[in-house]
């Protein structure tokens, strides 16, 4: 079983439609959605949910009106200045700064503060038209999205042990955040998706770096390559010079529009299109080099 990350080092470059094209393209695959704050694989596989789990997030602190003495020990040692008196003379927690480490709720003299873990993160097993699918939904402002990817990934490494599938495709999150780390960590083969642009080409040369740095091999994949060929060949030079293998350039369609629109990827939606064919030519060129 060989595990396959498609990243980009921006949003917006195109990684869900490259996904989804490779689902449609490849076969005997189990698909990961590993952009758990911002998920939208689902939007082109329509999954249908068999299974879904409740992901535990971080810590929240909590102020027991009653019990509390006012006496702002709490405020005084909090580093994260999440603890503050609201109009009624009251002491309460910022959710939205407090930290979770739980400081405040062993100093209190008077045993007023408890903490809760958040419990509006989901994790689901769900069915699609290309195979098994495990996803996430994760709440505004939620932390350990790197956590939910890891729970995420090891149960679709289950799922393709058990349904004895010969590779694991994850749709992963942009830039090199803890979501990034998460999702490239022991996979085999890292699909960087760039644009011809100097913001998508900066930011992907840090996730080559990163990549590199688990020695992991990677290729590229320009999108829209045909928007600015000036950059389309600076892209090029880029990944010669760090011999990172080209194995396709997609051109702006708007048949592609048309597939998103339609919820469909672009090979299903026009199987016998040059960009049809350039896809299953990718999935080829990766799987070939894997085996």
């Amino acid at each position: 079983m060989k595990e396959i990350a498609v990243l980009s080092g921006k949003g917006g470059t195109g990684k869900t439609t490259v996904t989804a094209a490779l689902a449609a393209a490849g076969t005997n695959m189990v698909l990961c959605d590993g952009d758990v704050d911002a998920a939208d694989l689902h939007l082109v596989l329509h999954p249908k949910i068999r299974e879904s789990h409740l992901f535990e997030g971080s810590w929240i602190a909590k102020i027991n009106p009653d019990i509390c003495t006012q006496c702002g020990i709490c405020s005084e040692y909090c580093r994260f200045d999440a603890i503050v008196m609201n109009g009624a003379d009251v002491w309460k927690v910022n959710p939205f700064k407090c930290e979770g480490c739980r400081l405040c709720e062993r100093i209190c003299p008077s045993n007023a503060i408890s903490s809760s873990r958040s419990k509006s993160n989901e994790w689901y097993v769900s069915d699609t038209r290309y195979g098994t699918m495990v996803h996430a939904r994760m709440g505004p402002g939620q932390e350990n999205s790197g956590k939910l990817v890891t729970s995420v990934r090891k149960k679709a490494a289950d799922l393709a042990l058990m349904e004895h599938s010969s590779y694991i495709v994850i749709d992963g999150p942009p830039g090199i955040g803890c979501p990034a780390i998460a999702s490239v960590t022991g996979t085999d083969a890292v699909l960087l998706v760039i644009e011809p642009t100097k913001t998508s080409l900066h930011d992907a040369a840090r996730v080559v770096e990163l990549v590199n740095g688990f020695r992991i091999p990677i290729f590229g994949l320009i999108n829209k390559s045909d928007l600015h060929p000036g950059m389309t060949l600076q892209v090029e030079d880029f990944l010669r010079d760090r011999s990172i293998p080209l194995v396709g350039k997609i051109p702006f369609d708007e048949k592609i529009v048309e597939a998103m629109i339609a919820g469909k990827s672009i090979v299903e939606h026009d199987p016998g299109s040059r960009i049809s064919r350039t896809f299953s030519s990718v999935w080829e060129k990766i799987t070939g080099s894997l085996e």
